[in-house]
């Protein structure tokens, strides 16, 4: 499939506040979030920890695999995590021209 038919996926994960560390990374263990991370179809494209807020990550994915990242976050961060998901795309070339038109 060409890159142009691909999602650009952000999954933000805040820590579930009303969690220790120790709560939080059990119920990851129990559910297997980390060992299954990324669900089948998706491929990760960054992983960065935000200081005292949780995870950003970027997931590029067919269309179809979209249903299977849901029920994965569902399934197995729900309880740790409280989540959002958007549709992103890469600004950088664009930021870029943006920058070379208004010199």
């Amino acid at each position: 499939m060409a890159p142009d038919q691909k999602l650009l996926v952000t999954v933000i994960l805040r820590h579930d506040q009303s969690k220790t560390l120790d709560e939080i990374m059990a119920h990851a263990e129990t559910t297997g979030f980390y060992r299954d991370f990324p669900p089948d179809g998706s491929e990760l494209v960054s992983w960065v920890v935000a200081m005292s807020y949780g995870f950003i990550i970027q997931l590029c994915l067919e269309p179809s695999a979209l249903r299977n990242l849901n029920r994965f976050i569902e399934q197995k961060a729900c309880g740790a995590f409280r989540y959002e998901v958007y549709p992103s795309y890469d600004f950088e070339p664009i930021a870029k021209k943006l920058k070379q038109d208004h010199v």
